[in-house]
């Protein structure tokens, strides 16, 4: 996986957080997805986490879906989780905020009954730590349904790249089999997975970059190049990625891998070792701030 600048994503994705619903088509196309899947399952959760909330759309949809419930949004970017809280700031509105990486939940163990994630796992650097961590917050017979992207996002951008430089300008996204595995060692159940190509278009090159930077999407890896791209550099980039335009347009395609699992009726009493303090989903108290 990417050896990410954590620091940088949460920068990157605090600095979108007030245009990105705008500019979220593929994000908003791909949660609908998710969330469709759920119409297939028989569940009647107390308290659902959405990891990696992002600005609330998923969160305010599955409240929505499951009114009973209580939906704690869960994400690195305090500024995307403000934005969000204002989309549901009525003091019933069933919606908690928390701030947290979801590499390190600051859950409970065992007191949450669906997980849902929607194009959060490219974002970790430990795709075990992120499933099993999982695994831990959800109840026996929990279910963990996520989205997340393949090695084929951004095909086109990143083959640009290669031949400009040997530089890193594009994240390694994680093969379905790779997440398969990792779900069935993290001790998980009735694994599903299933993955799809969605291709945006766009006029030119700028297009694309100005979305992805609009989404806080741009280059988090530590290893990148710190210093800004040279004109010429960017110029041969937009160059070769002219080789694929077709109809008039410039695709940029998204690999979207699908999955879902379920915590086994009797689970292993084995827990994460480490300094990590767990809040009981209990304490999340209203208060004149809560949304």
């Amino acid at each position: 996986m990417n050896n990410l600048d954590k620091h940088r994503v949460t920068k990157n994705f605090s600095g979108a957080a007030a245009g990105y619903e705008q500019h979220a088509v593929l994000q908003k196309l791909v949660a609908e997805r998710l969330l469709s899947r759920l119409d297939l399952i028989k569940l009647a959760p107390e308290w659902i986490i959405d990891a990696g909330s992002g600005a609330g759309f998923s969160a305010r949809a599955l409240k929505k879906k499951y009114r009973a419930a209580r939906v704690m949004q869960i994400d690195l970017s305090h500024a995307m989780l403000f934005y969000a809280r204002k989309k549901s700031s009525r003091w019933f509105s069933g919606q908690y905020f928390v701030c947290a990486d979801t590499e390190q939940l600051p859950v409970t163990t065992a007191k949450i009954d669906l997980v849902f994630s929607s194009l959060m796992l490219q974002w970790c650097n430990d795709l075990d730590r992120a499933i099993t961590e999982a695994g831990r917050v959800l109840r026996p017979k929990g279910l963990y349904l996520f989205a997340t992207l393949g090695p084929g996002t951004l095909r086109e951008l990143r083959e640009s790249w290669a031949g400009v430089d040997d530089g890193r300008h594009v994240h390694t996204f994680i093969d379905l089999h790779d997440v398969g595995d990792a779900l069935v060692r993290a001790g998980m159940e009735g694994v599903v997975m299933e993955s799809e190509k969605i291709t945006l278009t766009y006029k030119n090159c700028a297009g694309l970059m100005r979305d992805l930077k609009a989404l806080g999407a741009n280059n988090a890896i530590i290893s990148r190049d710190k210093g800004l791209t040279g004109r010429h550099k960017m110029e041969r980039m937009v160059q070769n990625y002219e080789k694929y335009r077709i109809d008039g347009s410039l695709p940029a395609t998204y690999e979207v891998i699908y999955g879902h699992a379920w915590v086994p009726a009797e689970r292993s009493q084995a827990t994460r070792s480490g300094q990590t303090i767990f809040v009981p989903v209990a304490s999340l108290k209203r208060n004149k701030n809560a949304g």
